[in-house]
């Protein structure tokens, strides 16, 4: 079968992209990355010294001549809104930073695809991965954290390992859950991953991309001749004058389904996967951090074979490009060889606009591309001041300027992404454009009710006035396919409110006037009622062909939790806790209840009325409270006593009785087996 025939066929292992959502150096949201990319605008920070002495950056390192005080930095990136995600305080400061953004990011990848983030479709994987991070350092390194909290609770709240198992615990996600690492090329190697798991059937759906924020702080970095790093905080990627990247930070999730899925059941399909592949340089390279010429041609060919196109179909090649001389040398090399057939085929790189991601860039790189074809326009790759001559006997050239990326007859819009990853690991996934859909008919019966809900009443004004917003725009989706998106793919938090309207225009004015607390339903909906009270709505089946539709996702407005960096203050340093003050009972009481407090992380003595798991304890809890207990107070407390549906301040009433009675039953150390058995 030639190209020709197999593009619009062999779809029956093609992936969609049904939702996504990433934040990256100048974007905090999808639509202003976009807009950054398609303008050419190049995201990197330089910073001042006072910035960066205020960030807590060595005088004498800046003094160097080789420091670069460059960096492609994520804003508000120790922001969290963690009382959404079920975390307490103590476990929020502690928890590193891009655990904090991929959740929210994740939420907000599953409301994009239609979905809601705490009801997503059953057998959901998670294959994502992320970076060092200075957090993670410090906090795994300060005695003081460990003692106040466990050492376990601190590897579990920081180590990167854990990045796609909270994902899947906080958002209820029962299908293989997976921290995936292979360096730079971690994202997109997680992409292969999740349409691999996808086409074997171990998962309907996969959230898969990847976060790296080594730090949340404004730093620069040393500049070395003939290291990776630019000595002028530029990234030229395949440009004569290449000669370096620039750290950077994101995160990105994509949501994937089958096509024949998504299809089906009416997903807002973004793009279509056709074939990934992964390879790995082996010993074929000059050394374990170059990168190696055949494997990443071979990982380009056998993306394109298992997609059943030929690689000359590709229109544009997103490059993982990183700007350093031997990286692009040999790149180019293999990206050539394997489009030999090609000719004009686009050449980019987003590392030139916002850095080398890392673990995030093959993400940040997908996400473009996805990007491009949506907009049917080829974004520039900037800072080019002449390609690299090697480009002249090449089927690949650089896109330097944003232009429109044409249609072709018979064939859809196909691009490749690349991702290498130091050690060897090269990635190549097969985009194409997302098919053509007739709108179906619009036969909801009017008017319709558009129920919205948030955290808090700040945040519900701001949902509000981004819908309204949407539903202004000439190209607004159908009220119908609005009203069934936000019943059925928002999640239903405290607190809440509704419109009824007839039509687009209609429903932007009420949502305003809510948003300006200026909201009039006239004659009361029940059904909005009922909504309003908090119950649980059935709600009226859609009209035929109703489907989910890309609305604004959720207004997160977390506060600041900061982050740890190795040599200064521990997360116990959060404000809004006080210890107990006076508990009855006496000295010992007082004691018992202050490590109560402080290990459910609870704001005093009041919120002792609880029991032990009203107030989140769990079995890690109770063994790192138990072992306090045991060897600050000489008290062995009964496994039991944490299991009994009793407040916490007759718990502390009862673990007093033990130390009055001498009560010395080994129970810690049966605590801890049977936390061991149950691990």
């Amino acid at each position: 079968m030639t190209t020709e025939e197999a593009a619009p066929h062999d779809l029956e292992s093609a992936v969609a992209v049904v939702g996504m959502s990433g934040r990256f150096p100048g974007a905090p949201d999808l639509d202003t990355y976009w807009a950054n990319l398609r303008a050419g605008v190049r995201s990197l920070s330089t910073f001042t010294e006072k910035e960066l002495l205020a960030d807590g950056a060595d005088a004498a390192e800046l003094r160097n001549p080789a420091y670069v005080p460059s960096q492609g930095r994520l804003p508000d990136a120790d922001r969290f809104e963690a009382d959404l995600f079920g975390f307490s305080r103590t476990e929020a400061a502690t928890l590193d930073p891009q655990h904090r953004v991929l959740l929210e990011t994740a939420w907000s990848a599953l409301e994009d695809a239609g979905y809601a983030p705490l009801n997503a479709p059953s057998r959901t994987g998670v294959y994502v991965g992320g970076s060092p991070t200075e957090h993670a350092l410090a906090a795994g390194t300060d005695p003081k954290l460990a003692a106040s909290i466990g050492a376990l609770q601190v590897r579990i709240l920081t180590d990167r390992e854990f990045l796609a198992p909270w994902i899947s615990y906080r958002l209820g996600l029962d299908g293989p859950s997976m921290t995936v690492q292979t360096a730079c090329s971690t994202s997109l190697t997680a992409v292969h991953l999740a349409v691999q798991a996808l086409l074997v059937g171990e998962c309907d759906t996969a959230l898969a991309g990847g976060v790296a924020i080594p730090g949340v702080r404004r730093q620069g970095y040393v500049h070395y001749q003939g290291g990776i790093f630019s000595p002028d905080g530029r990234c030229r990627p395949f440009d004569e004058k290449a000669a370096g990247t620039v750290p950077g930070s994101g995160v990105g999730v994509l949501v994937l389904r089958r096509l024949e899925d998504a299809l089906a059941d009416g997903d807002p399909v973004r793009a279509v996967i056709r074939g990934t592949a992964v390879t790995n340089d082996g010993a074929g390279k000059v050394g374990f951090t170059a990168p190696g010429v055949d494997q990443q041609t071979a990982a380009i060919t056998e993306a394109w074979a298992a997609a059943g196109l030929e690689p000359s179909a590709a229109q544009y090649v997103e490059a993982h490009g990183t700007g350093t001389e031997l990286g692009d040398r040999i790149e180019l090399e293999a990206a050539s060889a394997a489009f030999a057939g090609g000719a004009g085929i686009g050449l980019g790189s987003v590392k030139s606009n916002i850095g080398h991601a890392d673990a995030a860039a093959g993400a940040a790189a997908l996400i473009k591309t996805i990007l491009m074809l949506e907009h049917a326009t080829l974004a520039p790759t900037v800072d080019v001041t002449n390609p690299a001559p090697a480009l002249r006997e090449s089927p690949l050239r650089l896109v330097t300027e944003a232009q429109e990326w044409p249609g072709r007859a018979g064939l859809p819009r196909l691009a490749g992404v690349t991702s290498v990853g130091i050690g060897g690991t090269n990635v190549h996934v097969v985009v194409q454009e997302a098919p053509a859909r007739p709108a179906p008919a619009d036969d909801a019966v009017r008017p319709l009710l558009l129920p919205l809900s948030a955290r808090t009443e700040p945040q519900l004004a701001a949902a509000a006035e981004r819908l309204a917003a949407v539903l202004r725009a000439p190209d607004a989706p159908s009220l119908s396919a609005v009203a069934h998106t936000l019943r059925t793919g928002r999640a239903a938090l405290a607190v809440r409110a509704y419109v009824v309207a007839s039509d687009a225009a209609e429903a932007a004015e009420k949502l305003t006037a809510l948003a300006r607390g200026r909201a009039s339903h006239g004659t009361p909906d029940p059904l909005g009622e009922a909504w309003v009270r908090g119950e649980e709505v059935t709600w009226p089946t859609p009209g035929n062909g109703v489907r989910r539709v890309r609305l604004p996702t959720y207004p997160f407005a977390g506060e600041s939790y900061g982050a740890l960096t190795p040599g200064r203050a521990t997360a116990k340093d959060v404000p809004g806790r006080t210890t107990p003050e006076g508990s009855e009972g006496g000295e010992l009481e007082a004691t018992v209840a202050e490590l109560v407090v402080e290990a459910l992380d609870l704001d005093s003595a009041a919120d002792l009325t609880q029991t032990y798991f009203e107030a989140g304890g769990d079995s890690l809890t109770a063994v790192h409270l138990a072992g306090r207990l045991r060897d600050e107070l000489d008290i062995d407390v009964p496994i039991q006593l944490f299991l009994e549906p009793i407040t916490l301040r007759e718990m502390t009433a009862r673990i007093c009785e033990l130390k009055r009675n001498g009560a010395a039953d080994g129970a810690l150390d049966a605590l801890l087996a049977e936390f061991e058995a149950e691990s």
